[in-house]
């Protein structure tokens, strides 16, 4: 049986870097320590949902985040009583109903979700709690900075919308000297000193992701939304010491010896050289194994590098490899969608060995069952 190996004591080595972090360098205007908002969006991070969701919460990450209204709901079905903020704003009336009922924490980035919201609210006699979002250069969710008239008077027309958080996102904040950041985080905060000239209480204040929490410590605010910090996948050095967490098993299925100029895999890309001891691994791209998280991150320049690295790798026939029962062991052929074919030649391995995958836990199939150990 194939699982997504997740190791505990490497996530509490990761916490504890944060909170190492935040210990060191923050207090808010209130004397009181920057707070941890757990972002557990795309399956907990492919870690699992519930299960990562209540492994934060004992660890004392009590605000969690999620990115879209099913995984909301789901932690609320699996039991999970914190604090959940849905960070995309919807002025999807049937979905906003949905979240109230269950007690999420709304985010409103628009006029129409403000409007949606509020009449909702007056519908079900209560005051929905919400933060705002300010689109500060990002392009996506949230009220634009440049047009705060259009903001102020919304806010002041809501009857029934309790603003308990403002915040906004980051596009650059993991590459360069950081200009871009500074940029949309002064916009951000002249914003801020408008709600509160026209006598509106913004909340607790979060801008900063996992990349801009590590390289802008003065940009930490009241909250700090952390999500691939936790796992230890950074998209930049990691010079604090993270540990990678996940990572895919299976096993040995079965052994065979193939002679030489045998092909593998499809397209015919491989034969073997020699007489070679093979094991078969049903495990494959379709589980995650090989599979990068898109490069829409990176500039053209950096897209162009991957590319020509690529193109390389193509011609230099890049190897990938598998380990069993600890021994790098070369996978031949194409890989498949789920199946490995690895080269055991001269290696004491037997059926049911178990193969370590390294792969990213997001790009791992959400029916390959989570095992915390």
């Amino acid at each position: 049986m194939k699982a997504l190996i997740v190791e505990k004591n490497n996530i509490k080595h990761n916490i504890k870097i944060i909170r190492d972090i935040i210990n060191k360098h923050d207090k808010n205007d209130n004397g009181k320590k920057v707070q941890i908002i757990g972002v557990v969006k795309g399956n907990g991070y492919g870690l699992g949902l519930i299960q990562y969701a209540e492994f934060l919460i004992d660890n004392g990450i009590n605000f969690l985040a999620v990115a879209t209204v099913e995984e909301a709901i789901r932690l609320r079905e699996g039991g999970i009583k914190s604090d959940i903020l849905m960070m995309s704003s919807t002025a999807v009336k049937k979905d906003i109903e949905k979240l109230i009922e269950n007690k999420i924490i709304l985010t409103v980035g628009s006029k129409e979700a403000g409007q949606a919201v509020d009449e909702i609210g007056s519908k079900l006699n209560q005051k929905v709690r919400v933060h705002l979002k300010i689109d500060t250069g990002f392009g996506r969710y949230g009220f634009t900075y440049n047009n705060r008239e259009e903001m102020i008077e919304q806010i002041k027309s809501w009857k029934n919308i309790k603003i308990e958080g403002t915040f906004s996102h980051f596009s650059l904040a993991f590459y360069g000297k950081g200009e871009e950041t500074k940029q949309q985080f002064n916009r951000f905060i002249q914003c801020i000193e408008v709600l509160k000239m026209n006598d509106i209480e913004p909340g607790i204040l979060h801008i900063c992701n996992s990349s801009a929490f590590l390289r802008f410590q003065d940009m930490h605010l009241n909250a700090v939304r952390i999500g691939s910090a936790f796992l230890g996948r950074l998209s930049m050095p990691n010079v604090w010491g993270f540990k990678k967490v996940g990572y895919l098993k299976s096993n040995v299925a079965e052994i065979k010896t193939l002679p030489k100029g045998f092909n593998i895999g499809y397209s015919n890309t491989y034969k073997t050289k020699k007489e070679t001891k093979v094991a078969i691994i049903p495990c494959g791209y379709a589980d995650g194994f090989n599979v990068e998280i898109g490069k829409d991150m990176f500039r053209t320049i950096d897209k162009i590098r991957y590319i020509v690295r690529d193109v390389k790798n193509c011609f230099k026939k890049q190897k990938l490899y598998v380990k069993i029962n600890g021994e790098r062991c070369e996978v031949l052929g194409r890989l498949g969608m789920f199946h490995v074919t690895a080269n055991i030649t001269g290696k004491k391995i037997q059926i049911n060995d178990e193969v370590i995958f390294d792969v990213s836990p997001m790009m791992v199939d959400s029916s390959v069952a989570r095992e915390y150990i």
